[in-house]
């Protein structure tokens, strides 16, 4: 229904139409859109003009980029903590015997994350444009 409502203001009737429900359930809905601070209906004769309340949307986008933020993070040590595992389970590997292969195995992997982490930052880099 927000989606709808992005071009817009629509009625209900309208806003019923590309789902199997009855008037009373979507007027429920819209009723819970209100209370969010999400969108606005008015009156008008027997039209019930709705439309999105952008000040809402913002307040929910600030709210979500706290949680982006938090999770972000979380992931991000999560990644840390698997290539540390990775890199100690390569170690340990049978095949790398001698402290030159270790030290060897060690460089290529720090390598290969560095290269990694200069990937993802630039994929975040190019989302924030």
């Amino acid at each position: 229904m927000l989606a709808q409502l992005k071009d817009g203001e629509s009625s209900v009737s309208d806003l019923a139409k590309p789902y199997n429900m009855s008037l009373p359930a979507v007027t429920k809905h819209i009723k819970v859109l209100e209370k969010a601070g999400l969108i606005t209906k008015t009156k008008e004769a027997q039209w019930r003009p709705c439309r999105l309340k952008e000040d809402g949307l913002k307040e929910v986008s600030d709210w979500m980029e706290e949680y982006r933020v938090f999770f972000e993070a979380s992931f991000d040590r999560l990644e840390a903590y698997l290539k540390t595992v990775t890199i100690e389970q390569d170690l340990n590997d049978d095949n790398v015997k001698t402290v030159e292969e270790k030290a060897v195995k060690v460089k290529v992997v720090e390598e290969k994350t560095g290269r990694q982490k200069q990937e993802k930052k630039g994929k975040k880099d190019g989302n924030k444009k």
